[in-house]
Parts: structure tokens; C-alpha cells; sequence
């Protein structure tokens, strides 16, 4: 009884609401609707609505700043939320809805610009946070309620070839810090770790995502260029480095996730 119970389970089709249809969250609606998920995925624009329902998903009107009763939205088992907004009152407002509804879990996808320049590695449960962030505060706003579990995924600068990193620095904009070293990630690591975290239940985590290898600006954004079949852009090699290096070993261990593109200096586009 208990094996025809546990097929059972796995044949019900899981709702994910998914806050955010941009760079990464369009894909990433794409990939659940694939792996048979109801996917609903907001915006802000209802001239995007053919957009998402393309992709398989059904869109719905969310907007943090000004958010209304989105209680259609919320009739979900998980949440994503995929929005680069840190209005503080307005996540406020959110949580307060989502505890009046049937989510159970979220995914919260912050950005490892929370961690202080320490001009070294860091990593998720040594404290590196910086408190004065806004990002870091809203994050323990999630992680503080108790009618829902929240795992918070870090990712570092996203990348792929609509956001080609030999566009970041154009019209003579010099790269700061040559002497620093990159945190980036790619678009499909960023779809592989979300699929591993949803696929194996890990919630209630901390997670970074970032790839690999941190070669100075210097050498990345000059690869970056040279890609592009352009000269390398303009470097300020003069003044003080404050970085960091996100250590993304957790993400590997925790998950089993073997990285796609693990060496930004072997990046192709």
C-alpha cells in the first residue's frame, strides 16, 4: 500500500509559483514546465502574457512595489522569487500574504553581493554577511517565519551570451579593480542548481552559486573581448582591490552538482 502511495505522490503534478519572468526566470519557467511543474509566472507588463504563455506557463499581474491581493498567485506548494527589487516593506506585505496561503516552501534567489569584501574566500555559514545590506536583511526575513520553509540561493554576476560579459564594459568604460578576482555564473548552472535543489528537497539551506574559477578582471574581461572578436577594454590597474571569492563547495557536496561550466576561462558563448 505504502509503494502504490509513494507512485501516487509522484504523479501529482506540483504547482510553483514562480515571481519574476526576466534574463533568468523565463528560462527557468520554461524548465519547470518541461518537468511537468503548473507553472505560474509573474510580471509586471501584461503585454508580456504571450510571452510566458508561450513557454508553457500562466502569467499573472505582481508588482512588489505595488502589490494588490495576488491570492490566485499564491495557490501553490512552492515559491520562487526571481526579482532583483530590495523594497523592503514591500517583501513585508509579500510574506504577510504568502502566511495566508498554501505555500509551503521557497526558493529565495538573493546574490552573493551580501558578503563583505574580506580579500578572501567565503562562504555561507562563516557569518561574512554584510548586516547593513538590505538583500541580507530581507533574506532573514524569509528564513525567520515559521509558516514556510526558505532555502536562500546566492548566485554571483550572471552570464551567458545575451549577457556577454565583453559587453559589460563598452563606449570606454574602464573595469575597476583589474587586479580583483570575478564571481560569475552561468545561466545554465543557475537552471541546474534550482533543478537540484527543487528535485531533492533542500530546503531550509543557504546556498551559493558561482562558478569555479576567479581569474582576475584583467584576464576574464580581456578573454570576454577577444571572444567578441574586440580589443580589450580599459582597465584601472591602479587602484586599491577590495573583493571577495565565493566558495561554491557547499552547493557541490550538499547537491551532488557537478558544474556545466566550471572554468570561465574555457567559456565559449
Amino acid at each position: 500500500m505504502a509503494y502504490y502511495l509513494y507512485i501516487l505522490k509522484d504523479l501529482i503534478i506540483k504547482t510553483i509559483s514562480l515571481l519574476g519572468s526576466g534574463w533568468l526566470g523565463l528560462p527557468l519557467a520554461t524548465q519547470l514546465c518541461k518537468r511537468g511543474y503548473h507553472v505560474k509566472a509573474s510580471t509586471r507588463q501584461s503585454v508580456r502574457f504571450a510571452e510566458i504563455e508561450s513557454c508553457g506557463a500562466s502569467p499573472f499581474l505582481v508588482d512588489i512595489d505595488q502589490l494588490s491581493d495576488i491570492k490566485a498567485f499564491l495557490d501553490s506548494e512552492i515559491l520562487i522569487i526571481n526579482i532583483t527589487s530590495k523594497n523592503h516593506h514591500g517583501f513585508t506585505n509579500l510574506i504577510r500574504q504568502i502566511e495566508s496561503s498554501p505555500i509551503q516552501k521557497i526558493l529565495f534567489i538573493s546574490s552573493t553581493s551580501v558578503y563583505q569584501n574580506l580579500n578572501r574566500q567565503v562562504s555561507e555559514d562563516e557569518q561574512a554577511e554584510d548586516h547593513n545590506s538590505v538583500l541580507w536583511q530581507i533574506e532573514q526575513q524569509f528564513q525567520a517565519s515559521k509558516h514556510f520553509k526558505t532555502t536562500v540561493l546566492r548566485f554571483s554576476g550572471l552570464i551567458d551570451a545575451r549577457r556577454h560579459p565583453g559587453r559589460f564594459f563598452r563606449n570606454g568604460r574602464r573595469v575597476p579593480q583589474a587586479k580583483a578576482p570575478v564571481n560569475l555564473i552561468h545561466l545554465d548552472d543557475c537552471l541546474g542548481i534550482i533543478d537540484a535543489i527543487l528535485q531533492q528537497e533542500c530546503w531550509g539551506e543557504i546556498l551559493n552559486g558561482c562558478a569555479d574559477t576567479h581569474p582576475s578582471k584583467y584576464l576574464f574581461y580581456s578573454y570576454a573581448r577577444e571572444l567578441m572578436e574586440l580589443p580589450p577594454p580599459e582597465f584601472d590597474t591602479d587602484s586599491e582591490v577590495s573583493y571577495k571569492i565565493i566558495s561554491n563547495q557547499k552547493v557541490k557536496t550538499k547537491l551532488n552538482y557537478t558544474f556545466q561550466h566550471p572554468d570561465l576561462m574555457k567559456l565559449t558563448f
